[in-house]
């Protein structure tokens, strides 16, 4: 096999659901790539391996594939890197949620916001800094994409931190894109769309069909069916997602992504975390189903890694994930097209109510010379009011990762409005930090 045109390194190769869709769409764009999986856990990392092997051999690509807990050897060289890491993984996010119930707080997914966002950013910021270290040392010219979260607080970090141009991805803002799309009714080809905001908490300020203005559109479409219960599979559409709704009833922008991140966002409306009449994470949305589900399909992806037999029939149709678009990305990077993704990136002033270099999600053009940033709309008050608090809570958790101050920590968990005293919010921290003790250790936390 000649040199291959791209080196792609992916850090935190033992996600196993989101390796697969990621070779997956490599394949199928048949792309001649050298891919280096990077992965701490020596089990997870041979199974991605075995996985990713069946599948070049299955489809005889022109992909080059090589395995190592050492990710110094593999980024040599790199003109992609990817990183996809969480330290501690499923059981480590588990108690990042578990512990807040202990003081009466509850989230259905907690790796964005609150506690249990915050908690995720001490282990998640000094290990994303240490790896972009690492890349800026070795691979400055490589294209440097994060899809590890809390998104905007890892990000900010290793800017602030490290200077590398890291670019945070979501599939999000893009599936709420498709299913605005089909509650207008129209084919996603004729949609168009501006959404900024905040990762997970992404306001879609414009809607657009055939390139008009679709906002009094979809006001009315939602006003009709909720008066008339028009059903979708059974249910209205405002029965889906029902807060969000509501939201874009009252501020006149949708935010994404559905109501199970939505809500994280928005504490004092749900004392006791008491959502519809269930409690949040626990009855309603409940947390424990994606953590099961994360299990079953890694568990899934190792079963079929190492199973001597074919790969499933089906096993490279295309999967919806947090994959989606990456690789389409760097298609439309090198092309120079000009298409535009939602992405994370610096303000660098295009909402003037925030810092400059607080991390937002809005829309960047792929070029030649990388993603650039495109200007925006100026957002009503009432939405820079929902995101002004959270910008800062961003930077304090940035800080307390990067510091591993204890004081920061505190602070961050005061500022997001879940905790309801310095007392309280004193002792949350103490029991998240000996919750976490064994992956907080190395990065200089005393615990």
């Amino acid at each position: 096999m000649e040199k291959a045109k791209e080196k792609i390194v992916l850090i935190g190769a033992g996600s196993a659901m989101f390796t697969r869709g990621l070779v997956a769409d490599l394949i199928r764009l048949g792309m001649e790539t050298e891919l280096a999986l990077v992965d701490i856990n020596p089990d997870a990392l041979n199974a991605a391996e075995r996985l990713v092997a069946k599948m070049i051999k299955a489809r005889r690509a022109k992909v080059k594939l090589s395995a190592t807990t050492d990710r110094r050897k593999a980024l040599r060289g790199a003109t992609v890197v990817i990183t996809t890491i969480a330290v501690g993984g499923r059981r480590a996010w588990e108690q990042d949620v578990f512990v807040p119930r202990k003081f009466d707080i509850y989230m259905p997914v907690g790796d964005s916001v609150g506690p249990s966002g915050t908690s995720r950013a001490l282990r998640m910021v000094p290990a994303m800094v240490a790896i972009a270290r690492d890349v800026v040392e070795l691979a400055p010219q490589a294209d440097f994409f994060n899809y590890s979260n809390p998104m905007a607080v890892v990000c900010q970090a290793v800017r602030k931190a490290t200077g590398a141009n890291v670019v945070g991805l979501c599939h999000g803002v893009w599936h709420v894109a498709h299913y605005l799309a089909s509650f207008l009714g129209v084919d996603f080809s004729r949609f168009g769309f501006t959404a900024v905001g905040m990762n997970h908490l992404t306001w879609f300020t414009e809607m657009r069909v055939d390139g008009r203005d679709a906002m009094d559109l979809a006001r009315a479409q939602l006003k009709q069916q909720k008066a008339e219960g028009e059903a979708r599979k059974g249910r209205p559409w405002h029965a889906d997602h029902p807060f969000t709704w509501e939201l874009f009833e009252l501020f006149g922008a949708y935010p994404a992504v559905f109501d199970a991140h939505v809500v994280e966002f928005f504490p004092g409306l749900f004392p006791g975390g008491i959502y519809r009449g269930k409690k949040l994470g626990v009855e309603g949305m409940v947390f424990e189903n994606i953590i099961r589900y994360g299990d079953k399909i890694f568990d899934e992806m190792r079963s079929i890694a190492l199973d001597r037999g074919p790969l499933p029939r089906n096993f490279f149709s295309k999967q919806s994930g947090e994959h989606e678009q990456v690789m389409e990305i760097i298609r439309a990077m090198r092309a120079d097209s000009g298409a535009v993704y939602s992405v994370n990136l610096p303000n660098a002033g295009r909402l003037g109510a925030f810092e400059q270099d607080v991390v937002i999600e809005g829309p960047a053009a792929a070029t030649g010379a990388g993603l650039r940033p495109l200007a925006v709309p100026q957002i009503s008050a009432g939405v820079a009011g929902t995101l002004a608090t959270r910008m800062a809570w961003v930077e304090l958790a940035a800080q307390a990762g990067i510091e591993a101050s204890r004081q920061k920590f505190i602070q961050a968990l005061l500022i997001d409005g879940y905790t309801r005293s310095i007392e309280e919010a004193t002792r949350l921290a103490a029991a998240l930090l000996k919750a976490q003790a064994e992956h907080l250790r190395e990065f200089g936390w005393k615990v």
